[in-house]
């Protein structure tokens, strides 16, 4: 297994390893070096994280790539991304597997240099349904998407600290500013609980090299989205955005790979938004 420099040797060599160069037609082509870096990426066995751990593997990372049910997905991505990338299940709708999550990636690699809370849910619940029910949905709505963000990130700032070096990327969504169709009120809600929690760590850990930064995607072609698809159409999907194809994974992974080289590092605390032109704000 290759040995990797510490996330603070990493900060002070971006500026190296990040480099310009012209692409085709004269396009920039901005190449990043994580290679100095270990990233846990939750929810990464498919759809955006999974976009997400394969680039920050193309630039060299170490990823610890989570999983909840697709143990073989993640596995092989692992395998894949190579870099010494391991694959690791845990439900994180309870706190005691976030818990664990966190203490087994620190377990097997000992320096962890980010954290890229990725990993949802969005639950249809029409208020038409039984209070226990809409409830049931809610409560697990906001245990995946908000509490696990926000016990893995309690477990990431106290590593974070004692190495005086890190960097937190939340996914949130547009419907954290702009709102939800009302059967994914659970959905707006814990996104914008994730909003207020990044900008609380920025501001509460930078002095203590903590960066914290969040991205809020539009609707992106996942597994996840069709069954929005399903439910309301993809013309209804399409309807209000600026571009002309509905993003991709792979349109959502760069940001976060250039974010975590430390080239960004004074837009900690910033929103992000990959949204096509649907949202503008």
């Amino acid at each position: 297994m290759r040995s990797h420099p510490t996330p603070r040797d990493s900060a002070r060599r971006h500026e190296q390893t990040s480099r310009a160069s012209s692409g085709p037609q004269g396009v920039l082509t901005l190449h990043i070096d994580l290679s100095a870096q270990t990233v846990l990426v939750t929810g990464a066995s498919r759809g955006i994280g999974a976009a997400i751990a394969r680039r920050l593997g193309e630039s060299g990372a170490r990823v610890a790539v989570h999983y909840v049910k697709g143990k073989t997905a993640a596995e092989e991505l692992a395998q894949r991304i190579g870099n010494g990338s391991h694959a690791f299940g845990a439900d994180l709708a309870s706190p005691e597997a976030c818990t664990s999550l966190w203490a087994e990636v620190e377990a097997r690699f000992g320096v962890v240099s980010a954290l890229v809370n990725n990993a949802g849910v969005a639950v249809g619940s029409p208020l038409e349904k039984s209070t226990d029910a809409w409830l049931a949905d809610w409560n697990h709505t906001l245990a995946v998407n908000l509490t696990a963000t926000g016990l893995l990130s309690r477990a990431a700032l106290a590593h974070f600290q004692r190495q005086h070096n890190g960097r937190i990327v939340n996914i949130a969504s547009r419907a954290a500013f702009r709102g939800d169709t009302p059967d994914y009120l659970a959905y707006a809600a814990s996104k914008g609980g994730m909003v207020a929690l990044t900008r609380s760590i920025a501001r509460g850990f930078g002095k203590q090299g903590v960066r914290a930064f969040l991205l809020a995607p539009g609707f992106t072609r996942t597994e996840m989205a069709q069954l929005f698809i399903d439910q309301y159409g993809e013309d209804y999907a399409a309807s209000d955005i600026a571009l002309e194809r509905l993003t991709e994974p792979d349109d959502i992974a760069p940001t976060v790979a250039f974010l975590l080289s430390g080239l960004a590092d004074h837009a900690t605390g910033s929103t992000i938004d990959l949204n096509a032109g649907s949202y503008v704000r």
